[in-house]
Formats: C-alpha cells, structure tokens, sequence
C-alpha cells in the first residue's frame, strides 16, 4: 500500500518486524489480529522488556534526525478502562516521542521535548474500551493531527517537537521503561513513516487534495455569513445584557437558600457539622473550611480529632511494646485495651461473631476485634468532606480529594477547589483565557478568535 502512494521503503519502520516480536516469548503472545494472517501481539505480562535492540535504535535516530514531518501508526485492542504507553522513544530521562492512552482519564496523551523541556499534549478520548482501533498521530512541524478509526478527531497547534535524537535513546514498544507504563492488549501494525500526510497510509479512503478555487470561495461566503450573523446576535446579547443589569441596580438582590434559610447578599454563617464559614455572593454560596492554627504539641502528647470540634486537639499519647498510640487507638494484647488520657485501659467489648473461614480474617488498623477480608470500613461512618471521597484498604478506611480538590492542612477529608488557572496547572493554549471551575476549568477564546476543541482557538 505505501509503494502505492509513491512512499520509499526506506522512510518508515515498521517496529513490529524490527522487535521481532515473533521470537519473543516473555510477557508477549502472538495471537489472532484484526486482519486475517496479521501478525497481532497481546501484551499481558508486567515482567517484560519490549526495546529495539542498539542497531535498530541506530536506525531510528538517522531516520528522525532533521525530520519535521512524520507519522506513528498503530492497530490495537486495549483492555477496558486500563492505562499504558503504547510506544516510546527515549533516553535514560526524556521522553522525545511517546504515545499514552489512559483509561482511567479517557485520554490520549502525546509526550515530547521542545527547548530541551518536557511538554505533553492531551486530547480527551476513550481508546481503551477493548474494541479494535486504528489510530495516527501525524506531525509536520508544529502541526498535530490525531486520527482515530480514520476520523479526524484533533487538530492542533503546538511547539515544534525535537528530532535530534541523542545516541542513547531507544525504541519500546508496550511500555514506557523496564517498570512503568506497561499496555495491556492486543498490538498490531505498529509503524512510524516519515512523509506529510502519512495517515493516508492507514486510511487511503481519506481525502487528502486541496480546496478548489471554488470550494475556497465558498468557505469565505459561509464565514462571512457567520461574522455577520454572530455581530448581529452579539449586539442583541449587550442589550439583552444592558437591560437586565439595569433591573438587577434597580430592585432585585440575588439571595441564597441553604437549608430552609435565606441569606442576603454578603451574609456570612457558619456550618458546624462541615465546620466552614459560609459567605452569600450574588446568589451563590462559596465556603472554606476553617483554618485551624498550627498545633504544637508537646512530646508526650498527640494531635487528634475530637468529636464536635473542628481543629484537632493534643491528647497525651500511650506506648506500649515500642509502638505509639493516640487517644482512642486500641492494641491488642492479652485483652483488648484502649488509649485513655495517656493510659491504656481494659475494653470489655465482645467482638461478634464472624461469618467467614479463619484464613479471611483481618486484624483494623488500631482495633481488636478482627473483621472477614474485603469489610467495607466506609459503611461504619468515616467521615469525610463534601469534596472528599471514602475508600476501603485492607485493614482500614481512608479519604482522598476527588479531582480537581487539594486536602486542607494535609488532612484529605477535607478538601478544597485547586486554581488549575493561577496554578498553571491547565492545558489551555494560545488565544485562550483560562477559566477555573468547581474541580476543574475550561479554556474560553480571546475575542476574535472561535474554538478548535476544548483546550485551543484560531
């Protein structure tokens, strides 16, 4: 097919026959692909090392080097809702080409080097669902295509990636280093080609001719009809706008209701079970949670929670056997004791029957009676914030900040909204103004400029 479209043979890799996956047998299993008779690959085993050997690397780098326009093709069924690097090529420390798909996030990630920084860019999308995919990530220059099953899915401005490739960089397939990254699925056609357009190698159906003079025009007439419809609804949004701020001067103040209550407009209240100071703001509730001053304890004594306050107190620490215990913590010694005011005390709780096999049972964290494997702590009333979420370990519960949350004072169970924008912690690029949200932010367009995808406008 490449000869086809008049490509020399020398301008492309194709990294399957290179690896000689055929004759690898650690971590990797030749098996049915998409295509009849392709060779197709399944990687499953973590204890694995994918990489060219140094002669194929050699290749790799000559190939890159002065390159501005190449292409990365791959056919491949990724188990649902798991994370690897499908391929990259890097040093000891940088990666210079490296393709990831995440299924916990539903991303694409694309890894790469300009001026010598580490730069990544991610486009929201669910490859790993365990349905066979083609996907091309085409590059010519500071131009990013990314193809997915033939469709155009992003396009995207971008600095323009670093080629010269140092003498140590290698090729790995299925994972990014000897320990991270490792793909699980089914791999096949995995090539890199060095010429413009080289998705059409993937997908020939694809049109890849240039706009006539008349389809040009055409396009020019559709947007002027839009610039002109867009002015004339903007001018009706600024009275529309004009009008109803007039309304709100005159005799409306936006209120909030927050169990049953109204407050006015600036009114501040305290939630005691959240233990947050509250603040009305033009009909939105904004809250914090209330800064405890820095506990300085003194050495026989440890920071706790005490039921019905909000900032942790000192409460002198038990030692038994060389292990510290805080106030209400328990050990289990001959019987079950418990951390008292610095002493430990006789609990004469009867621990209730278990209904599973002795092989299943587990001994909480700081408890003594033990529990059957897989308890679900959470369901005992761990509490955790609004913007925190419980999860069961083996032996105890644990809050984590949800997406988006940073804990407060380093405790997770209270969490609070990250600034992605005034922390730079965003993916919005040029022509953009970053905009935080509630867990997140979006990237709304400088005026003048209309919207490519989530995170770019031209």
């Amino acid at each position: 097919t490449a000869v086809g479209f008049g490509m020399d043979p020398d301008l492309q890799i194709d990294i399957i026959t290179e690896l000689d996956l055929v004759n690898t047998t650690v971590g990797v299993t030749q098996v049915s692909g998409l295509h009849n008779a392709s060779k197709a690959f399944l990687f499953q085993d973590t204890e694995r090392e994918i990489h060219a050997a140094p002669h194929v690397s050699e290749k790799l780098i000559q190939l890159f080097r002065n390159k501005s326009e190449f292409t990365f093709l791959a056919t491949l069924q990724q188990k649902a809702s798991t994370s690897g690097v499908i391929v990259s090529i890097r040093d000891l420390e940088h990666s210079y080409f490296e393709v990831e798909s995440s299924g916990l996030r539903d991303e694409i990630r694309y890894h790469y080097r300009f001026n010598g920084k580490s730069r990544t860019e991610v486009f929201p999308y669910r490859l790993a669902d365990g349905q066979w995919h083609k996907i091309a990530v085409s590059l010519s220059a500071s131009h990013l295509l990314l193809h997915v099953d033939c469709n155009r899915i992003y396009e995207r401005i971008i600095d323009p990636p670093e080629t010269n490739l140092t003498p140590e960089s290698s090729l790995w397939l299925g994972q990014r280093n000897r320990k991270h990254g490792f793909f699980k699925g089914v791999i096949q056609d995995v090539k890199v080609i060095f010429i413009p357009n080289g998705y059409i190698t993937q997908c020939p159906n694809l049109n890849r001719t240039c706009p006539t003079c008349s389809d040009f025009l055409s396009l020019v007439q559709g947007i002027m009809d839009l610039q002109e419809l867009l002015a004339k609804m903007t001018a009706k949004l600024n009275y529309a706008e004009t009008r109803l701020s007039q309304l709100e001067d005159c005799h409306c103040e936006k209120t909030c209701q927050v169990n049953g209550l109204i407050y006015r407009d600036k009114d501040s209240w305290v939630e005691d079970d959240h233990c947050r100071n509250c603040t009305c703001k033009s009909g939105v509730v904004e809250c914090r949670r209330m800064s405890c001053p820095p506990l300085d304890c003194p050495p026989d004594s440890l920071p706790v929670h005490v039921e019905s306050q909000c900032c942790k107190i000192c409460k002198a620490k038990c030692i038994y056997g060389g292990k510290v215990l805080a106030e209400g913590q328990r050990v289990l010694t001959k019987s079950c004791r418990e951390c008292r005011n610095g002493v430990l005390v006789k609990v004469t709780e009867t621990c209730p029957p278990l209904n599973c096999s002795e092989k299943d049972h587990v001994l909480p964290e700081n408890q003594c009676c033990s529990v059957c494997r897989g308890h679900n702590f959470c369901a005992e009333g761990h509490k955790c914030g609004e913007n925190s979420e419980c999860k069961n370990w083996n032996t105890k519960a644990t809050c984590e900040c949800k997406n988006g949350y940073l804990s407060v004072q380093g405790d997770s169970a209270y969490c609070e909204d990250i600034d992605e924008c005034a922390a730079k912690m965003h993916y919005c690029h040029a022509n953009t103004v970053c905009v935080n949200l509630p867990g997140s932010y979006r990237c709304d367009c400088v005026t003048g400029y209309v919207r490519v995808d989530d995170f770019s406008c031209t």
